[in-house]
C-alpha cells in the first residue's frame, strides 16, 4: 500500500512540473505587461498634467472665456455645481501651486477652493496624505523632505522627466 501511495505522489509531482512552469510563464508575462502598462499610465498622466498646466496658464493669462466651456470642464475649472473627485482636487492643487507642499498646506488650499470636498472625510489630513502618496505611486508627484525634515509633495511635470526612447516602428 505504501509503494502505491508513493508512486501516486511521484506521478502527481511529474505532472505538476510542466504545469507549474507554464503557469509561471503566464504569470510572469502578465506581471511584465502590468508593469509596462502602469509605466505608460504614469507617463500619460504626466503629459496630461503638463498640458493642463499649460491650459491653466493660458486661462490665467487670457481669461477663461478664451478657452470655452468644454475645455474648462476638461481642466476642472468649469463651475458645474458638483465638486470634482478628491484625488482630482488634490492633483489640481499640486499642479496649480507649482511648489512642494505639505499635506496640511494641501488641506488648507482644498478648504479654500472646495470646502465641501473635505467635509466628506472624517480625517481630511489622512485622506490627503493617502492621495498624495498614491500620486507618487502613479508617477505624477514626488515626495521630498523640506528644510525642517517634514514630508512635502510636488507635481512632476513631463518636462522634468528624462526623454524615453520611442520603440522602433516596424515597416508595414
Amino acid at each position: 500500500m505504501e509503494v502505491a501511495s508513493n508512486n501516486h505522489e511521484s506521478l502527481r509531482e511529474v505532472r505538476a512540473v510542466p504545469h507549474d512552469a507554464s503557469i509561471h510563464q503566464v504569470v510572469q508575462a502578465a506581471h511584465d505587461e502590468l508593469r509596462q502598462l502602469l509605466q505608460q499610465r504614469a507617463e500619460i498622466m504626466k503629459r496630461i498634467g503638463t498640458v493642463k498646466q499649460t491650459i491653466t496658464g493660458l486661462a490665467d493669462l487670457f481669461g477663461e472665456d478664451a478657452l470655452g466651456p468644454e475645455l474648462l470642464d476638461l481642466i476642472d475649472r468649469k463651475p458645474n455645481g458638483r465638486q470634482p473627485g478628491f484625488t482630482k482636487a488634490c492633483r489640481r492643487v499640486l499642479m496649480e501651486m507649482r511648489r512642494p507642499m505639505g499635506a496640511r498646506e494641501v488641506c488648507v488650499e482644498l478648504e479654500r477652493q472646495a470646502p465641501a470636498i473635505l467635509a466628506r472625510h472624517k480625517d481630511p489630513l489622512a485622506s490627503v496624505t493617502t492621495v498624495l502618496n498614491r500620486l507618487v505611486d502613479y508617477g505624477e508627484a514626488r515626495s521630498l523632505s523640506n528644510d525642517r525634515g517634514r514630508r512635502v509633495w510636488e507635481w512632476v511635470s513631463e518636462a522634468e522627466q528624462p526623454a524615453m526612447a520611442m520603440p522602433a516602428r516596424i515597416p508595414a
